[in-house]
C-alpha cells in the first residue's frame, strides 16, 4: 500500500477549463495532472488538477497567472 501524501486539488466548473489547465501547465512546465474529482469534494465537470502541495506553493503565482477560474481549491491527503 502506498503512503498517502498531501496534494492541492483544483476543481473546475467545466471540462473546457480543465483541458485548458492541462495545456497551459504543460506549456509552463507546471507539474501535476488531471484526475477524477475525489469524493471529498464536488465540482461541476468531474475533473480536477492534482499537484503536490510543495509544488503548488512553489508555482502558485504562475498558476494564478494562467487566468483559469477554479470552482474549488482544496488540500487533500490522497
Amino acid at each position: 500500500m502506498r503512503e498517502k501524501k498531501y496534494y492541492m486539488v483544483l476543481a473546475f466548473r467545466t471540462t473546457t477549463e480543465a483541458m485548458a489547465m492541462e495545456k497551459k501547465c504543460a506549456e509552463q512546465k507546471i507539474p501535476g495532472r488531471l484526475i477524477p474529482v475525489p469524493r471529498e469534494i464536488t465540482a461541476g465537470c468531474g475533473l480536477a488538477w492534482r499537484i503536490a502541495q510543495a509544488e503548488y506553493e512553489r508555482n502558485q503565482t504562475a498558476i494564478d497567472n494562467l487566468g483559469i477560474a477554479f470552482q474549488q481549491v482544496v488540500l487533500l491527503k490522497l
